[in-house]
């Protein structure tokens, strides 16, 4: 029997830190499955969902991370009806701090109670521990240099997004 993980987030969008994490589920199980998924508390999106799923896609490519990795979206209904779907029994989270432990913890609980999905914490690589998303948005929108953090593709994508553009 395979071990199947969903790896969810709203990776608006994807960063080095979170293609490392991918990275270690990849090297832990046998299927991962990337899920772009709607959160209603962070609005607006700066990309669409499904140019998210191609950023994510073409990011995999140029870092080269190996394994059976497999990106989607999921909009609507429980994520444990997604893991049921396809049969995963383990959600991946990446967590940078206590903080993101105590606000998945709950979360975390409730996934078990309601599907018998446990979830695995994994830490990113410290360089990258005080990236999120959201700084990225705001560091590219303000005219920073986001290079170090995200995959080249991501780093053109917010550049053309936000009009600063090498001319």
């Amino acid at each position: 029997m395979a071990h199947i993980a969903v790896v969810p987030g709203s990776f608006d969008p994807v960063t080095l830190g979170h293609l490392d994490v991918i990275g270690r589920a990849a090297r832990l199980f046998d299927e991962v499955h990337v899920l772009v998924v709607h959160n209603p508390d962070k609005k607006p999106a700066m990309f669409e969902a499904a140019a998210r799923v191609r950023l994510i896609e073409s990011s995999l490519a140029e870092v080269g991370v190996p394994g059976d990795v497999r990106v989607g979206e999921w909009t609507s209904g429980l994520l444990v009806d997604y893991c049921r779907q396809v049969g995963a029994g383990v959600l991946v989270k990446g967590v940078r701090s206590g903080e993101d432990v105590a606000y998945e913890t709950p979360m975390a609980i409730m996934n078990r109670h309601l599907a018998d999905v446990e979830t695995v914490f994994l830490l990113p690589e410290a360089s990258r521990a005080h990236v999120s998303s959201s700084l990225i948005r705001q560091v590219s929108t303000l005219g920073g240099d986001v290079t170090p953090y995200v995959p080249a593709v991501v780093a053109e994508a917010l550049a053309q997004r936000t009009g600063a553009t090498d001319d």
